[in-house]
């Protein structure tokens, strides 16, 4: 064996087990927590192990025999002679090049894992459908390897499992930047694929300032070395994302005729291009959507759910309005004393029901009618019409949480109606898969939203059967032990950024070895530690910088 750094040792206390074993090492080797290493066994066979903690133990009996070995304290003092000392590491065992589970025996050889070896130990030779996560570097100096790592795609993306979630803190952990990255791999698969049977769309929401206004622009900040990054290790090519369309709120109160963080100027040139439009919602075509509007709203009574019913059934009159004026003139007449409804829905329910939709419905985007010839559109007929490898990204930063909430249900369910056929669109025509990435999944499906929330019902559906109908979502969240448990539990990729110390305590982080949940709280941007259902072990990678333009903001 090369490169030896050590001997297991089995003691009366630390047995070797089929799931563990530690080794003495020089007190002078650099090793780290998720390097590889191999060990003699039986059958000369070889065992694989992954680092988990990492000590230093001397022959002092105590701390107070080490200060008294200093003459009582002396700081300046030199020893006459050195204390023997070494490092013992705890490894877990990832598994036998011959299938041979049995505990590896005391004093066998413990070495270096060569890049090959390391693949091996990790499951990572034989990835079916691979698809770039990242990549590795193990080790140090001359011993250093750098490998790319690979997920197995229909673990990812269906149909064998589905559904990615990240969490991390704001800024630090750059969980965007990373989706991004996993959709740009995705898309440069399915291109070079062609127009075949299996194919991807993908619906972004841009819910922090500029952040994804200008993906389909290069990043012009990228150096050689990191282009090369993505040729030569990561087998990307390093143009931004294609076939990508923007959707702003409607406003008349901007040069760009928009409600956005984005400039004006930028935006008025993508209208030019045909690939930038503005979005307005009608009464007539969008009134369906009206209880996303009370998605935040706790209504244990179904009180809200009532009046919304009794309007879209045509009660009362309101099956001869046709604009949002008339509606909420219609619903200000249920407000008074003395007025007849539905005789189980109270005059003070009414008046909530308006308060909350009069202040949704003063923003510009709820408008009489939509113009296509000044590029305006309705989402839903946006979203029944995305093509193979488009790219739709929706714009509701700049809109208050409510209206988001409306925005976002409104186009989940206008892809839920897509493919479940609602559409009159060739089956063949529509991708087989619709990835759905959403920023702060904390503010729909957090365990704190209402239960009677029709958003938080829809993910919730989508998290449990979306694989299925190939709906995808990639969510991204700062803390992910305050989403909905039945969200995140059928997610089957997971990936962890820098966090603090107060989350990685929570629940969810219980089966994470102590030393790999303290390494989460010191991440840099860029790395991650990626928990995928083909892993052996969780892993600690790292990707480059965006390729798309990048903005001071974000």
């Amino acid at each position: 064996m090369k490169k030896i750094i050590g001997k297991v040792a089995a003691t009366e206390k630390k047995p070797t087990t089929i799931d563990e074993f530690y080794f003495w090492t020089n007190k002078q080797r650099i090793l780290n927590p998720f390097d590889v290493v191999k060990v003699e066994h039986i059958d000369k066979s070889i065992s694989y192990g992954v680092i988990e903690e990492i000590s230093h133990i001397t022959d002092s009996a105590s701390y107070l025999s080490n200060f008294i070995s200093s003459d009582f304290g002396d700081v300046s003092t030199e020893p006459n002679m050195h204390r023997i000392g070494m490092n013992f590491v705890k490894a877990k065992v990832l598994g036998n090049n011959k299938s041979i589970y049995t505990p590896v025996l005391d004093g066998s050889k413990v070495g270096l894992a060569e890049q090959s070896e390391v693949l091996e130990a990790l499951g990572l030779d034989k990835i079916k459908n691979p698809l770039i996560c990242g990549y590795m570097e193990m080790y140090r100096d001359e011993d250093k390897v750098t490998l790319p790592v690979h997920f197995n795609s229909q673990f990812l993306i269906g149909p064998e499992g589905a559904h990615l979630n990240i969490s991390g803190i704001s800024g630090l952990a750059a969980k965007t930047s990373y989706t991004m990255f996993l959709m740009k791999a995705i898309q440069d698969e399915y291109l070079s694929k062609g127009d075949g049977n299996d194919s991807v769309a993908f619906v972004m929401f841009n819910v922090k300032g500029r952040d994804l206004l200008a993906i389909d622009e290069p990043n012009e900040d990228l150096d050689i070395d990191e282009k090369e990054r993505y040729t030569s290790m990561l087998g990307l090519n390093t143009e931004p994302f294609k076939n990508a369309k923007y959707y702003y709120p409607f406003s008349n109160h901007s040069k760009s005729k928009t409600h956005s963080y984005g400039n004006s100027d930028d935006i008025n040139t993508q209208v030019d291009l045909d690939k930038g439009f503005r979005y307005k919602y009608n009464f007539e075509d969008d009134k369906e959507s009206l209880d996303l509007l009370f998605s935040n709203v706790e209504d244990s009574t179904g009180t809200m759910e009532s009046i919304v019913n009794f309007i879209l059934t045509g009660q009362g009159g309101f099956g001869d309005i046709t604009t949002w004026g008339q509606f909420i003139n219609k619903v200000g007449e249920y407000t008074k004393s003395g007025q007849k409804g539905d005789k189980e829905i109270s005059v003070m329910s009414w008046r909530k029901f308006k308060r909350i939709v009069t202040k949704a419905l003063n923003n510009e985007i709820f408008n009489p009618r939509v113009v296509p010839e000044k590029s305006e559109v309705r989402l839903r007929d946006s979203i029944k019409s995305i093509q193979k490898n488009d790219i739709h990204v929706i714009d509701i930063a700049k809109l208050d949480q409510d209206t988001q909430a409306f925005v976002f249900g409104d186009v989940i369910r206008a892809i839920y109606d897509l493919k479940l056929g609602q559409e009159e669109r060739d089956e063949n025509d529509i991708p087989s898969k619709i990835v759905i990435f959403i920023d702060e999944l904390n503010k729909y499906a957090s365990k704190d939203i209402p239960k009677n929330s029709p958003i938080l019902r829809q993910i919730i559906d989508i998290s449990e059967r979306g694989r299925s109908l190939g709906i995808i979502l990639f969510s991204v969240e700062q803390f992910k032990s305050a989403i909905h448990d039945r969200v995140k539990g059928n997610c089957a990729t997971h990936a962890y950024g820098r966090t603090n110390a107060i989350e990685i305590s929570k629940g969810d982080y219980r089966f994470v070895p102590n030393v790999y949940k303290n390494m989460m709280t010191r991440l840099d941007p860029g790395e991650y530690i990626i928990e995928h259902p083909v892993f052996r072990s969780l892993l600690n990678i790292k990707f480059p910088r965006p390729l798309y333009k990048q903005f001071p903001n974000g």
